[in-house]
């Protein structure tokens, strides 16, 4: 999310750090940079210039060139102008004690239908069954996946097959709702691909006679300046509540995000961060602009960590941390949750300063490496695996012989498990500000630390393995597994 400009701000923060002494010329210089970056990042021209206004001003400022270490400084600059830009985060959809009536609009392709789907799942986990009203009676496609958006959640879809007037579709859902109690209701408007005359009639229309609470458009967050211009004909035809920004999870360039609360005035509600019903996040400016300026969101790491084991699971899990029975049994259960495709670089791109690592796991197969550690535990008898203190020389052989690895990796995995249980113990029952903590020191320890001694590094060197050499590690692993298997069979 957000690579490109993430790299560019770092990158323009960067120079300015490799001087040992900041002046005004070479601020200037490290500023343009960061300027270039937005503009990259199809960033508003308005809102590039509100934007290095404010810094230019503050980091000029003679407490700044002065200070001990000015480009912590911009640093912290940087990071408090992108915060007022994106403005307070507000991801509440206020609900009332009655019937709460949010609709939905957009262009045609923003992800519209999916993300009421994504507001259900979120209702739903809140203990809330919304109805879904499918309004967009341009597309009967967009009818029929509603429909199976609601089979697949368990809520009433209401729909009027041969319909023709929106409005009275409308009308008709939320007296439904009332009838049954309901205590939401989320109307799926029409889109269009382009902006038109009619389309906002037909909204504002829905808008006058239906009254919705909250008006919410969704936006295609890989658009651009594109985003920007639709937000700001939605907003004087419906006056917005806030912003629901798509996509985030693929090539978007972060302008979009960034500049349709500057212009508009509008707050960005929740962002989409993948296809699923459940990729839907409430948004917090503080998390993301830690993430573009590599500074981590741990709130939002702690959120996706919890999910990927469930609750009755993870009270086992906390009990046997809390009384010292984890064991590399668990260990192995969970490292197979975090080996889904995807998920490892996820949770890293989270974490404070792991952008590298982040980019690592990209171009190298992290989740094979995981499914490697595995295989290595599932070599291991189950006392082994309860106690790994009693495994000596002749065990560590026959666990790497059994798994087809070098001796050297056993050794590694029991010292990281060692080493990550008295951290784990220490997080357990923790709420989310113990979880926050144990997780970054986590990180502290070296535990992270992608040159930490693990299975990538260089036999007696001490030293991180090159591409070349890791590609080189790998092949001889595949012939020592093809003679080991070889040997088996004969």
């Amino acid at each position: 999310m957000f690579d490109s400009l993430g790299e560019g701000l770092r990158s323009a923060i960067k120079t300015l750090r490799g001087k040992g002494k900041l002046t005004e010329a070479n601020m200037r210089d490290g500023l343009q940079l960061v300027e270039q970056s937005l503009l990259d990042a199809d960033v508003s021209f308005e809102v590039v210039n509100d934007f290095m206004a404010g810094v230019t001003q503050r980091a000029l400022g003679e407490t700044v060139l002065k200070s001990l270490d000015p480009s912590q400084q911009v640093v912290g600059i940087v990071e408090q102008e992108l915060l007022r830009i994106l403005g307070d985060g507000d991801p509440s959809l206020h609900l009332k004690q009655d019937l709460t009536i949010i609709m939905l609009c957009g262009l045609q392709g923003s992800g519209k239908t999916t993300t009421c789907g994504k507001l259900t799942r979120l209702l739903l986990d809140n203990g809330v069954k919304p109805m879904l009203v499918a309004a967009d009676l341009q597309r009967p496609a967009a009818i029929e996946q509603l429909r199976v958006i609601g089979q697949q959640l368990g809520v009433t879809v209401h729909t009027e097959d041969g319909a023709q007037d929106p409005v009275k579709v409308c009308q008709n859902a939320v007296a439904s709702a009332k009838q049954a109690g309901a205590k939401v209701v989320i109307l799926d408007t029409a889109g269009r691909l382009a902006i038109d005359q009619e389309l906002m009639q037909e909204l504002s229309r829905i808008d006058r006679r239906v009254s919705p609470d909250q008006v919410y458009l969704v936006v295609d967050g890989m658009t651009g300046q594109d985003a920007v211009n639709s937000a700001k004909a939605f907003n004087e035809a419906l006056e917005l509540d806030g912003v629901i920004m798509t996509k985030l999870d693929g090539d978007a360039r972060g302008g979009a995000l960034l500049s349709v609360k500057h212009v508009t005035g509008v707050p960005i509600k929740f962002i989409g961060t993948g296809e699923h019903l459940e990729s839907l996040e409430p948004f917090h400016p503080d998390g993301m602009v830690g993430r573009i300026l590599g500074l981590g969101d741990i709130r939002q790491l702690v959120k996706e960590a919890e999910k990927i084991v469930d609750e009755e699971k993870r009270e086992e899990y906390e009990r046997k941390m809390r009384e010292g029975e984890f064991t590399l049994e668990d260990f192995r259960d969970q490292m197979l949750k975090l080996a889904q495709p995807g998920l490892l670089g996820r949770l890293i791109g989270f974490m404070p300063g792991m952008g590298e690592v982040k980019k690592m796991l990209q171009n190298e197969d992290a989740e094979s490496d995981m499914k490697r550690m595995v295989g290595i535990i599932n070599s291991m008898t189950p006392g082994e695996r309860r106690n790994p203190k009693v495994i000596d020389p002749s065990r560590r052989n026959r666990i790497a012989s059994g798994a087809g690895v070098q001796t050297q990796e056993v050794n590694q995995l029991c010292k990281q498990f060692e080493t990550m249980k008295p951290i784990m113990q220490a997080m357990a029952g923790q709420g989310m500000g113990g979880r926050m903590k144990a997780i970054q020191e986590l990180q502290s320890s070296g535990m992270l630390d992608p040159g930490g001694g693990g299975p990538r590094m260089k036999k007696g060197t001490g030293r991180r393995m090159s591409p070349s050499e890791r590609a080189k590690a790998k092949k001889k692993r595949e012939k020592e597994e093809r003679q080991r298997k070889r040997k088996k069979k004969g």
